[in-house]
């Protein structure tokens, strides 16, 4: 009897399981199912209403991040502009770290790690992919605004076709966004950001931040003029900030630029000890060897 039964039993458990896989990913695959309409002329046309992001743009040289406080500070940062027209330099406050973070701040400050994920090629996380001295190419096709990033062949998808965020996402380097316009504004909602991804939040601060699973990224997106564009960003992690954290990134319009490709592990000179510390292979490549050029 018992070994008429266990083929059945064993099916049964297979199944079960599958099951309960599917279950668990019923949420993301429902929104990644999400059933865009099929873009019309009318759509096409709405584009040339809305602000012309597209093209390569990088952040100036020696520019920095600005970092505003909040109510009527932040109002007052907002207005404040150059004779270009750019906000105006503003001194940073402390970061409102909570009481938690900034004992976990005091440890890792008294035990750094011996190098970051970078030395291995480990892309840099959401928002702080953001904000790194490399070209970024804006693409608006109806329902989304694609963002491609040189550095590590960044790839963001801002859905404003009407779409919620998921329920359950899986959690990724640079997350799950969704956007919509406020008239000249896009404003883009991100989640799901991998919690071993390190935040940076401004300038003169070196100290990398770990975040939380909590923490959300909300991006407002505008031009200043025609090739300036001003990006607003609000970290909100209730677990290691005691308010919102808000800075402000300009970028310029390269009208002639294209998009390099980035291949981190090319020509990756780093290696690992046996203790796991990275460390830079400083023996020329023979010139034998293709693609010896150095990054």
């Amino acid at each position: 009897m018992s070994q008429q039964l266990t083929p059945h039993i064993g099916r049964f458990v297979v199944v079960a399981l599958a099951s309960a896989l599917f279950a668990s990913m019923a949420p993301a695959q429902n929104w990644l199912n999400f059933k865009r309409p099929t873009p019309t002329a009318a759509d096409w046309a709405a584009l040339a209403k809305l602000p012309d992001f597209t093209g390569v743009w990088e952040m100036p040289l020696g520019d920095a991040s600005l970092v505003e406080q909040p109510g009527a500070a932040q109002q007052k940062a907002r207005k404040a502009t150059s004779a270009s027209g750019r906000p105006a330099s503003m001194k940073q406050p402390a970061l409102p770290l909570t009481p938690a973070w900034v004992a976990k701040m005091k440890y890792l400050q008294a035990h750094p790690p011996q190098d970051n994920p970078q030395a291995n090629c480990v892309p840099n996380g959401m928002p702080e992919i953001m904000r790194l001295p490399y070209p970024y190419e804006f693409l608006l096709t109806p329902g989304q605004v694609t963002i491609i990033g040189e550095l590590y062949r960044m790839v963001r998808h801002i859905y404003t076709d009407g779409r919620p965020l998921p329920k359950n996402p899986d959690p990724t380097f640079w997350g799950t966004s969704v956007g919509h316009w406020e008239g000249q504004t896009l404003v883009a909602e991100t989640v799901a950001l991998l919690p071993q991804t390190d935040i940076i939040p401004g300038s003169g601060i070196e100290q990398r931040i770990p975040h939380s699973d909590k923490m959300k990224v909300i991006e407002r997106f505008r031009l200043i003029d025609a090739d300036t564009m001003q990006i607003e960003t609000t970290i909100i992690d209730p677990v290691i900030f005691t308010r919102p954290y808000t800075s402000t990134r300009i970028l310029q319009r390269h009208p002639t630029w294209t998009i390099d490709e980035y291949i981190c592990e090319q020509n990756n000179r780093n290696s690992v000890t046996n203790s796991g510390k990275a460390e830079v292979d400083t023996i020329p490549p023979h010139p034998s060897t293709p693609n010896q050029n150095l990054k």
